[in-house]
């Protein structure tokens, strides 16, 4: 316990929220800023005409890494949010009428595989040994470590060499698996944490095996009810959670930060800051004032970042029974597809797409006999391809609906009851993301783990980071994990 002592986390997505709570659960009294009108940062909910919309993340895996932090303040998770399993977890289609559905079942799964190509069985059982033992290295020993030297690097080296680091997803599904959808079906996961499956570390297969091991979940409510359920424990453990508080500044004396002024003028000090803001805006917009701020913000904006997304949250007056909750459709191409997406200037003729339908789980989402949905097209981030999104958003929307009623929702523009459009210019505009990026610094070998920004700042000793932009990465496991490894580090400095 470190009682007496006091931070300032900035911004109350799940990373801000779950450091927060592990905080607050060890004395820390915590504060947690919040720009927007309610917490959530990318998991923020929009309600239209009875119909509920999760913005951000829907698949959600590892419930544990979750119910860690209510075990961790002495609470039940159960008593603050429900959990419901997703079965399949995907159902993947392609353009040819191919459908491929993948749980939890090695019986079922194996069955679907030797369907496509009977010599795949054995090399999938490969792969998911492969996984497994990535799981094991890259997530439960070293997700939630935090890597402050180059040391801590070469340490890990060894064990990073043995299972291929520097080889591709791609490549290393593609070592065991023959057929061209099921190296798409294995593979596209690197997509989920905005990476390209062509150039991330195979470290990141570690997906596929986190998914068998504890399921895919999804909260009663939708995400934002998971997000409730967060915003209430921190509140119920004693911390103050403030709405509408942009913060503008971070003060600092000599190679310390000392607190933090928002735009309206209001000021916090505490003993030590972290942020889940953008981590190019942190430094270069937050930190101005200071060298580090803007050397690190001018290092940082160099990186390379992940693509952004365009998102069209939807309600129909119907159900869709043919459709599971998560639905991946594939295009007609692949490599090249995501080749554009992360390195091509403009919007390609074609697109792969995620179909999000909650209400296959949990049918309160929407109003009796209606459905919620949104899709989401991979699309390249604003300084690769400097698009127009406000003439180009509807445009493509059309596109999108266009398709959608051609091979999956049969009727959708006469059932349409409401939409809405995310464009990356609103990644960067209303959350901050440098270039639109939806997932922050791309996943690559060379900006993974040490070569990631650090959990802990390097020169402002108490200055802290948490969330996509830090180690170990995006996605919900990520920033979680990110929490986790950052609170230990400031829990541990506020010792006297």
């Amino acid at each position: 316990m470190t009682p007496g002592k006091s931070a300032v986390v900035i911004g109350a997505g799940l990373g801000g929220l779950a450091l927060a709570i592990r905080l607050q659960s060890a004395g820390v009294q915590t504060t947690l800023l919040e720009q927007r009108d309610k917490p959530g940062g990318r998991a923020y909910v929009y309600h239209d005409q009875g119909f509920t919309f999760d913005a951000g993340p829907t698949v959600i895996t590892d419930p544990g890494a979750l119910e860690a932090l209510f075990v961790n303040a002495g609470k039940r998770m159960a008593d603050y949010v429900e959990m419901l399993p997703v079965s399949p977890f995907y159902r993947l289609c392609w353009e040819d009428g191919t459908q491929f559905d993948y749980g939890n079942d090695q019986e079922d799964l194996e069955r679907r595989i030797h369907a496509l190509e009977p010599a795949d069985v054995q090399g999938y059982r490969h792969f998911l040994d492969y996984s497994r033992e990535v799981l094991d290295a890259g997530y439960i020993k070293l997700g939630a470590v935090p890597f402050l030297s180059f040391r801590d690097m070469l340490q890990a080296g060894p064990q990073l060499a043995r299972l291929q680091a520097w080889r591709s997803v791609y490549s290393k599904v593609a070592q065991y698996i023959r057929h061209p959808k099921l190296r798409q079906a294995f593979s596209f996961h690197a997509l989920l944490v905005g990476g390209n499956p062509f150039a991330t570390s195979s470290i990141y297969s570690l997906i596929h095996a986190l998914e068998r091991e504890w399921g895919v979940w999804f909260p009663r409510g939708g995400t934002g009810a998971l997000v409730q359920g967060l915003t209430r424990l921190f509140e119920d453990l004693g911390g103050s959670l403030v709405l509408n508080a942009q913060v503008a500044q971070m003060h600092t004396q000599g190679n310390r930060v000392t607190g933090v002024t928002t735009q309206d003028g209001r000021h916090w000090q505490a003993d030590c800051v972290a942020s889940n803001a953008d981590v190019v805006h942190t430094y270069k917009d937050l930190l101005a004032g200071h060298a580090r701020g803007r050397d690190e913000g001018r290092r940082l904006a160099g990186k390379r970042f992940s693509n952004s997304l365009f998102v069209v949250h939807f309600g129909l007056k119907r159900q869709q029974p043919q459709l599971r909750h998560h639905t991946v459709c594939f295009g007609p191409r692949y490599r090249e597809l995501i080749q554009e997406i992360f390195g091509g200037d403009t919007l390609a003729d074609d697109f792969s797409l995620y179909l999000h339908a909650p209400c296959a789980t949990d049918p309160s989402l929407a109003p009796a006999g209606c459905s919620a949905h949104y899709v989401l097209a991979p699309v390249p981030h604003l300084g690769n391809a400097d698009i127009d999104w406000a003439v180009e958003g509807p445009r493509y929307r059309d596109r999108i609906f266009d398709y959608l009623e051609r091979h999956y929702i049969p009727g959708l523009h006469d059932d349409l009851v409401t939409c809405r459009i995310f464009t990356p210019a609103d990644f960067r505009d209303t959350l901050g993301a440098h270039l639109g990026s939806a997932f922050s610094l791309e996943p690559v070998l060379t900006q993974s783990a040490w070569f990631r920004p650090h959990n802990r700042d390097a020169h402002l000793s108490n200055l802290y980071l948490v969330g996509a932009g830090t180690h170990p990465g995006a996605g919900v496991p990520g920033v979680v994990a990110s929490a986790k490894a950052t609170a230990e580090l400031m829990i541990g400095d506020l010792q006297p």
